[in-house]
């Protein structure tokens, strides 16, 4: 006899990530869950990230990370509120892992959360944790040939980010392929470049974030 163990794990953890997305509306707070490979800059996107928002929007940060706070770390020197979950090696953030820390937030006080993901592409894409919109990062150097590879993880986001791309004169990527690739994987999808480091494209991703964080705020007048 099947026993549906996957089917009753993602059934409690929707439940869950139904009243965190609750939570969140009642703060007109947009969640953000970040995605990518370990070493796609994430990490980087979100200093950058923080630097152009901080001054227009209020930013917090969920920080998840197999064993160490080395990224809470780099967020803290950003002056913003930083929460660090440890999975012990598991591979992805889950909603009850989201629900036990937001409460070490003062969410009257936030504009934004964003959930930067254990670095993985495919156990994070079955998960989500109330967030409003999944977005994954995939840095130049991991091969144009990841959208085909890990394609779910495209199809359940709605930014794609194509970072590191200041390297791209020296590496094999096909870019026309990749972008090719993940339109006919999810036709909708968001399609950015960046090279955070270089602070290169940041500027259109936050104007992005500006105008979603616009939207939900007018979605949710309408919903009084």
């Amino acid at each position: 006899m099947d026993i549906p163990v996957m089917q009753d794990i993602l059934g409690r953890n929707d439940e869950i990530a139904g009243k965190n997305k609750s939570l969140f509306n009642k703060h007109g707070i947009l969640a953000i869950n970040l995605l990518g490979s370990p070493g796609s800059g994430k990490t980087t996107l979100l200093e950058r990230t923080i630097a152009h928002l901080k001054d227009d929007l209020r930013l917090a940060v969920i920080e998840g990370d197999l064993f160490t706070d080395k990224d809470a770390d780099r967020i803290a020197q950003h002056n913003v509120p930083v929460i660090q979950i440890n999975t012990n090696g598991g591979c992805h953030l889950d909603a009850p892992m989201v629900e036990e820390v937001l409460g070490n937030l003062d969410l009257d006080k936030l504009d934004v959360v964003i959930i930067e993901n254990v670095g993985n592409l495919v156990c994070p894409a079955e998960f989500v944790v109330g967030e409003d919109m999944k977005v994954t990062v995939l840095s130049i150097t991991e091969g144009d040939d990841k959208p085909l590879k890990y394609p779910i993880i495209f199809k359940e986001s709605k930014v794609a980010i194509l970072n590191k791309v200041d390297i791209l004169p020296f590496t094999n990527f096909d870019m026309e392929a990749a972008k090719h690739d993940l339109k006919c994987i999810h036709p909708q999808l968001e399609i950015m470049e960046t090279a955070a480091s270089k602070d290169i494209g940041v500027d259109k991703w936050c104007d992005f974030i500006r105008s979603e964080f616009k939207k939900k705020q007018e979605q949710l007048k309408l919903g009084e």
